[in-house]
């Protein structure tokens, strides 16, 4: 029961990391993510940036071109009329700024147009004075221009503007792309560094699933969640191979157990009792015994499957020949030579033969009492699909989905006969190990017929 529960753990998970005989691709899912979530750090870096500048560069702009005013002021109160002519004419050569007399018929347009505007104007204001003009424009030529005093004259002072700015969008876009690049290679390595586990991870539960319990996964990584993901897993594993091996062996012993005094019942039989009516009915019920037997130890076995190209009709030809009672069974198969699937040819015999033996005892003609069975095939892209059915009861319609339950019965029409219970589980099981699946469904016209999905060999 242990490994039954273990084992459709490992079942479950399996089928979910290889839905559709596919691998799930996580990686895009993550990369996405992580770049939205890199991206929106990026995002929120860049605006805590920009907020956290913009005071002290104003506050720096405005102080810069204060001190050039300042100096420009004393240079020009110190010196003489005819002096003032080669001092602004040296300053205009050798500094990045220009001082010029302010006329009265001088237009100029206001500087403050964004909130950093006014944050400069307000601090050259207060380092200035009131009086002091901040412009983005005088007569049309645009700079940065300011308005300044000395006694009765006044003055213009021209800065460039992209010593006093924020910065430019040039520059924001370069930091941008920086940044957006050094998101994606972020998101790249941290989507690496998560997937590549998970690869691994589920690479070795499919190996796991088709019975390699072998599989182990390394309990060195740098990740501390992935390593104990990955102790977990091989504890698991470990756990698995214990109970396989046990359960080989216990299955073996009870073989061994159980065969060993049915044959001594079938020689006393055979020498003891007379009447040669009851010694056929006891005789009967040792080979029933021994048939359960076979069906426990079938329905038990490991789950190792060596997959290969096998010829369907081969096989079911093979198969049927074993069902020589005419008045029992008749199977007719219509499945091309060339048709080839991938599958285990030992199981896929287990299968077919399972399945006849099914119809043999419950898939009779109400009015024959001969199991007529058809199998046929089709192709539907790269799958196969083989059905099996008789010309019997049928099923319920509510208890189709039960049949391939282990010990389950049916309705009393189709459960005449003895048995273990245990065919059609066994069918089911062996479909899944070859990667495959069973359908079972009601005949339009009566019968129980049973769907084999295969796939084709390339």
């Amino acid at each position: 029961m242990k490994h039954r529960f273990l084992d459709c753990e490992i079942d479950l998970a399996a089928r979910e990391l290889h839905r559709g005989g596919r691998r799930v691709r996580l990686e895009p899912k993550v990369f996405d993510l992580l770049a939205l979530l890199l991206a929106g750090g990026v995002f929120a870096w860049v605006q805590t940036l920009r907020a956290l500048e913009f005071e002290p560069r104003a506050v720096a702009a405005a102080q810069q071109t204060a001190s050039l005013v300042n100096l420009s002021r004393a240079a020009l109160r110190q010196a003489d009329g005819i002096n003032r002519v080669a001092i602004l004419k040296s300053m205009g050569a050798q500094q990045a700024v220009r001082v010029a007399p302010r006329e009265p018929g001088d237009r100029w347009d206001a500087y403050e147009v964004d909130r950093f505007t006014r944050r400069v104007s307000s601090e050259l204001r207060a380092s200035l004075g009131p009086d002091a003009i901040v412009a983005r424009a005088v007569n049309g030529k645009p700079g940065m221009w300011v308005g300044f005093s000395i006694e009765r004259d006044r003055y213009w002072l021209q800065a460039e503007e992209t010593h006093v700015g924020p910065l430019q969008g040039s520059t924001w876009f370069v930091w941008i792309g920086i940044a957006a690049l050094a998101t994606l290679i972020g998101s790249a390595a941290v989507a690496r560094l998560i997937n590549r586990p998970l690869k691994q991870l589920s690479f070795a539960a499919s190996r796991i699933r088709e019975g390699d319990l072998d599989s182990r996964l390394d309990e060195n990584t740098l990740t501390s969640e992935i390593r104990e993901v990955n102790m977990g897993f091989n504890r698991m594993a470990r756990e698995l191979a214990r109970v396989e091996e046990d359960r080989a062996v216990m299955l073996a012993g009870i073989s061994h157990d159980l065969r060993t005094p049915l044959a001594r019942l079938r020689l006393e039989t055979e020498m003891s009792v007379a009447d040669d009516e009851a010694k056929r009915n006891m005789a009967l019920d040792i080979d029933q015994l021994d048939a359960i037997i076979d069906k426990f130890m079938d329905y038990a076995r490991p789950g190792e499957t060596k997959l290969g190209p096998v010829h369907v009709a081969q096989l079911i030809d093979r198969e049927a020949a074993a069902f020589r009672d005419p008045a029992q069974i008749r199977i007719a198969s219509r499945v091309p030579e060339e048709l080839v699937v991938i599958g285990d040819e030992t199981e896929l015999g287990r299968v077919f033969l399972n399945l006849f033996e099914n119809a043999r005892r419950y898939g009779r003609g109400t009015y024959t009492g001969i199991a007529e069975v058809t199998v046929s095939s089709v192709k539907t892209g790269p799958w196969a699909i083989v059905s099996v059915r008789d010309q019997g009861p049928g099923v319920a319609p509510e208890k189709l989905s039960q049949l391939t339950t282990p010990f389950f019965r049916g309705d009393a029409a189709r459960t005449a006969a003895t048995g273990a219970g245990l065919g059609l589980a066994i069918v089911d099981k062996a479909m899944h190990r070859m990667g495959g699946s069973l359908e079972l469904a009601n005949a339009p016209d009566g019968g129980l017929v049973a769907h084999l999905r295969l796939r084709r060999a390339a």
